[in-house]
């Protein structure tokens, strides 16, 4: 590889790291604003108020266009697993990035 190819090689990787690590620190603010209204809705879901609420809606008292993924059974058990899975591939991510860093 000669002198060139190698710079415009890094240049290619700063360019992409840079747009990524610009892209994840937006996304991970989004993700750390909602934290309140994640633990809120978690907190919620299996509780007593849920529990009549669910109750509620399978015998028919709620407003037929009433918005209501949140009494499903699957929508946020698939949203707490998710962020329990997506948790745990960043701390393996960080870990390993913070493993390979030199400062």
């Amino acid at each position: 590889m000669t002198r060139i190819e190698r710079i415009t090689e890094m240049e290619r990787c700063l360019d992409a790291s840079r747009a990524a690590v610009d892209r994840l620190a937006e996304a991970f603010e989004a993700y750390e604003a909602v934290q309140k209204e994640y633990i809120k809705l978690s907190d919620y879901y299996g509780s007593a108020a849920w529990v009549r609420d669910y109750e509620a809606d399978e015998a028919g008292k709620l407003p037929a266009g009433l918005k209501r993924g949140v009494l499903s059974e699957d929508a946020v058990y698939d949203l707490i697993t998710d962020n329990h899975e997506l948790a745990v591939r960043m701390m393996k991510v960080i870990t390993k990035a913070l493993e390979s860093q030199s400062l």
